[in-house]
C-alpha cells in the first residue's frame, strides 16, 4: 500500500491506516479518495497537490491525528 503526503502541513494519508475520523476505513485507496477531498489538516491543498510519501512517512505517525 502506499501513502501521499500534504506539502503543506505534511499529513500523511496512508491506505493501510485510512483516515476513519475523514470516512476511510483501513485499506481505502487513494484512487478511492473523492477528487475533490482536502487535507483534514490544513484545509488548504486538494488530493491533487499530494505527493507521493516516502517509505518511512508511511509507517510514522500521521501528524495532527495522533499525539
Amino acid at each position: 500500500m502506499s501513502a501521499y503526503r500534504c506539502p503543506g502541513c505534511d499529513y500523511v494519508y496512508d491506505e493501510a491506516k485510512g483516515a476513519p475520523r475523514e470516512g476511510f476505513p483501513a485499506g481505502t485507496g487513494w484512487a478511492e479518495v473523492p477528487d475533490d477531498w482536502c487535507c483534514p489538516d490544513c484545509a488548504v491543498r486538494e488530493k491533487v497537490d499530494f505527493e507521493p510519501a516516502g517509505a518511512g512517512e508511511a509507517t510514522g505517525i500521521e501528524k495532527g491525528t495522533s499525539r
